[in-house]
């Protein structure tokens, strides 16, 4: 069953049902009653109107302090028909009909109220007022059972019969359609809906802006609601419709507005989940300016929206790493690196302190990336291990990794560890020739005697 939208309430508020007032002129005088030819008046007999009175002060007491007697009005109800339906004129037929859909509704039996007023309906010389609204009840009670075919007839049949519109069978016919995926008159008639509500003075609340930009979104007019989420920002000025903006643009491919629009609700205090905190801050990184993506993180995660996990430290990391500012990623670096099983994201880490010129802090998270596994790229790993370990000068070492990165990788990693190798042998030819030399100095250089005795 779809979302009703609230539709219940708005369903029963408009039934119009025919109670009788103390005193009202439903009699013709004080003559005697019309021959029986004449049971299509429009007026109650005496007796009809006493019955019908005790019912109506048992379902409405004139006493607000007296309670509502629903059971003696049912049986009084059912007393009177029984005595007298073969002798009642139409008008007092339907209105004795009315008075049942009157229990019938404060009892929430609809589907007593449905067989009632469909019986109406078969009287021959119904008044058309009480038909239209006979028709119009029908119309919310077949909503109310989920029976949108046949609430859409009695709707049109209302429409057919009145010379006017009528905000409730609009908003009656658009949820009925709705309900049967026809968005075009569901659309129509909501439209309709809005403009007679307009015009009949009254003011449209959020619900009836957010229904139509709902049927929008499945018809997938993302233009229209465009239009119609500004229109709805600028009167409510609602958090939701912000993120719907965003929403919106990204449906129309138009990403810079849609990260502006976000940005937009993050400066009015509106995001107020990780997924929009992340989501503002990523596509700011991708925008090539990952430190502003990374405060937006950093205010999400000091607001409790950004929960302290693995991946969302290895985002902060990344953000302050692709930005240049390797302190700053250092702390949430470390934090993922206490967090992951693998060895990825010690993996992060050593590339870290390396940029850093922290070689020893590098090569022993490189060593733990290797001993915990789990790698994406362990070639990759070996041979940043063996890079740190030539800053050192541990040059066997370094070339015990090379070796085992290209093991760990294919042709394209064999040969990049086979330029290493050739770099590191390179490299500790020179170590060893300036290690001679220092040596050779050191022999040759004599101390001048001392000055003092």
């Amino acid at each position: 069953m779809k979302r009703m939208y609230g539709l219940f309430p708005a369903l029963l508020s408009g039934f119009v049902l025919l109670l009788i007032q103390p005193g009202a002129p439903v009699l013709a005088g004080d003559e005697p009653r019309p021959p029986p030819e004449a049971r299509t008046a429009g007026t109650l007999g005496p007796q009809v109107l006493r019955a019908i009175s005790e019912i109506q002060e048992m379902l409405t007491p004139e006493d607000p302090e007296d309670p509502v007697d629903l059971p003696g009005a049912k049986e009084a109800l059912d007393e009177l028909r029984e005595r007298r339906w073969d002798r009642m004129n139409d008008f007092e037929k339907s209105t004795l009909l009315n008075f049942y859909t009157s229990f019938y509704l404060a009892t929430e039996d609809f589907a007593g109220a449905l067989r009632t007023f469909e019986e109406m309906l078969t009287i021959e010389d119904l008044r058309e007022d009480t038909r239209r609204r006979t028709y119009r009840s029908l119309g919310q009670l077949y909503s109310a059972e989920e029976n949108w075919e046949q609430a859409i007839v009695n709707y049109e049949a209302w429409r057919e019969m009145s010379v006017e519109e009528d905000e409730i069978v609009l908003k009656g016919l658009s949820y009925a359609h709705y309900q049967l995926d026809q968005m075009n008159p569901a659309r129509d008639f909501w439209l309709d809906y809005m403009n007679l509500a307009l015009v009949n003075g009254a003011e449209l609340v959020r619900n009836d802006y957010s229904y139509l930009n709902g049927v929008y979104f499945t018809l997938e007019d993302f233009d229209s609601a465009l239009d119609l989420t500004k229109t709805m920002i600028v009167k409510f000025d609602d958090p939701l419709d912000w993120q719907n903006l965003s929403a919106i643009y990204a449906s129309l491919d138009r990403e810079d507005e849609r990260v502006q629009s976000l940005n937009l609700s993050y400066l009015r205090g509106f995001l107020d989940d990780d997924n929009r905190f992340l989501n503002l801050g990523q596509s700011l990184a991708g925008m090539e300016i990952p430190l502003s993506g990374r405060k937006i993180l950093d205010d999400g995660a000091a607001q409790g929206y950004i929960p302290d996990d693995l991946e969302n430290n290895t985002t902060l990391a990344q953000m302050s790493m692709l930005g240049a500012e390797y302190d700053d990623a250092l702390e949430p670096a470390l934090r993922a690196a206490e967090l992951d099983e693998t060895g990825n994201s010690h993996d992060t880490l050593g590339y870290l302190y390396y940029v850093l010129n922290q070689y020893e802090e590098a090569a022993e998270a490189f060593r733990t990336a290797l001993d915990r596994g789990g790698l994406t790229d362990r070639a990759d790993t070996l041979l940043f291990l063996a890079r740190s370990l030539v800053e050192l000068d541990e040059f066997e070492e370094a070339l015990e990794a090379t070796a085992e990165s290209a093991e760990a990788g294919g042709e394209q990693e064999q040969n990049a560890a086979r330029n290493y190798r050739d770099f590191i042998e390179s490299v500790q030819q020179l170590h060893n020739v300036l290690a001679e030399r220092r040596a050779d100095a050191i022999d040759f250089y004599e101390t001048y005697p001392s000055l003092i005795d």
